[in-house]
């Protein structure tokens, strides 16, 4: 019953009910968000933090995070900026499961790749 369309893809389609179309960007933003709330991430690549986010929206999301969904399977890739002192292994497999689980609660897609790229540290 899913069908892909521009920039997004319908999860359910009912005859009676209509149709419900998640934009690529959202999940996009849903990525995001979950990204800059695991500690010892500073920011986004291009110095996206987790407030700025909410406020600019996704269409500023091009250049560190990357979405793409095909047949209900979601892969992420992400840019992102550590804060020096943390662990880059540790903290990026605490990224990946959070995006993960944020994605697939959200949104009720799979998940299946959570690549990420460490553009940088952030000495304090």
């Amino acid at each position: 019953m899913e069908k892909e369309r521009e920039n997004g893809t319908v999860l359910k389609k009912e005859e009676r009910v209509g149709v419900v179309q998640i934009a690529d960007n959202v999940v996009a933003m849903i990525a995001s968000l979950a990204a800059t709330e695991v500690e010892g991430v500073s920011c986004l690549a291009g110095s996206i933090t987790n407030e700025l986010i909410s406020k600019i929206g996704a269409k500023k999301l091009n250049k560190s995070v990357r979405v793409m969904v095909s047949e209900r399977n979601v892969k992420v890739d992400l840019a992102l900026i550590m804060e020096y002192g943390y662990g880059i292994p540790i903290t990026c497999h605490q990224v990946q499961v959070k995006v993960k689980a944020a994605i697939e609660n959200m949104t009720g897609l799979s998940c299946r790749d959570v690549n990420i790229r460490i553009a940088g540290v952030k000495v304090r």
